[in-house]
């Protein structure tokens, strides 16, 4: 997530006959760093996502004119357009830690995540309801939306709520938004589907601690996006072992997605057995 420096805002009135300064022009406010640019790269891959997905999947689909292959590259592009949006959201909290983050960079690394994190999952679990074989169009519906909202509630909570440094509370909305992929990307039974997509909502919203990819975990998030474009390319193009490998990376979301809060609340009732411990061990005499 992006951080901010936090700067003074000058107000400056603006003159009709042009005689303001050059610097006076925009209001530090409005400038646009190099982290917002990577966060509206971030909004942009997320809505492309949402393009591909009604261009390449749905209207193919109404209309009866899928060409064959054709949904299955788009579903790809658009996963790898929210891929790359992840890319952008962990590079422009790096660069605005570095170098600076405008006034308004908080805001617009909300409002870019909603899209590629909240809107865009949440239609691709809708337009899944839609053309899956054995899905129900309504319940999808239903899941699509609470995704959305899970998101919604998500980042509105990240930017009011205070945490130390180096966790989030709730699983991540860009781990969130894969994971969600992941499991309509696996063609489970629809049930067991719609169940764990509610489930990795309720992540998104829990109290559960995921940490903050930084350093080694930055980089290791960045070799499994890889990996995992690669895996999508594979299944695209309907290479040999596609299938089994985008299934097998799409499993390891889902499985890492919930090994986490297990290691989570394992921690916290090792370390309230050690704190019960050691108050006891005070007690005695």
């Amino acid at each position: 997530m992006t951080s901010i420096e936090s700067r003074s805002q000058s107000d400056t009135d603006w003159v009709p006959d042009g005689t303001a300064d050059e610097d006076d022009d925009m209001p530090l406010s409005t400038r646009l760093s190099i982290a917002d640019a990577l966060t509206l790269g971030n909004a942009t891959c997320g809505f492309l996502a949402v393009y591909f997905t009604t261009t390449g999947v749905l209207i193919p689909h109404i209309t009866g004119s899928e060409v064959s292959g054709m949904a299955r590259h788009s579903a790809a592009t658009a996963v790898m357009l929210m891929l790359l949006a992840s890319v952008f959201d962990l590079f422009d909290g790096l660069v605005a830690r570095k170098l600076r983050s405008s006034a308004m960079g908080a805001e617009l690394d909300n409002l870019s995540d909603l899209v590629s994190f909240g809107l865009a999952p949440a239609y691709f679990v809708l337009v899944w309801g839609m053309v899956a074989d054995d899905a129900h169009q309504s319940m999808s519906a239903v899941a699509a939306v609470v995704v959305l909202l899970a998101v919604v509630l998500r980042l509105a909570r990240f930017s009011c709520v205070t945490l130390r440094d180096g966790i989030f509370q709730g699983m991540p909305s860009p781990f969130g938004a894969l994971t969600v992929v992941s499991i309509v990307l696996l063609e489970l039974p629809f049930l067991p589907t719609l169940l764990a997509i509610i489930g990795v909502a309720w992540l998104m919203v829990s109290r559960v601690e995921y940490p903050k990819p930084r350093g080694a975990l930055a980089i290791a998030m960045l070799a499994w996006i890889a990996a995992s474009m690669g895996m999508l390319a594979a299944w695209a193009f309907d290479s040999p072992g596609g299938q089994l490998m985008l299934q097998t990376g799409c499993a390891l979301q889902v499985v890492l997605g919930a090994v986490i809060p297990l290691f989570a609340t394992a921690r916290r009732v090792h370390t309230f057995r050690d704190n019960r411990r050691e108050a006891r061990a005070a007690q005695l005499p």
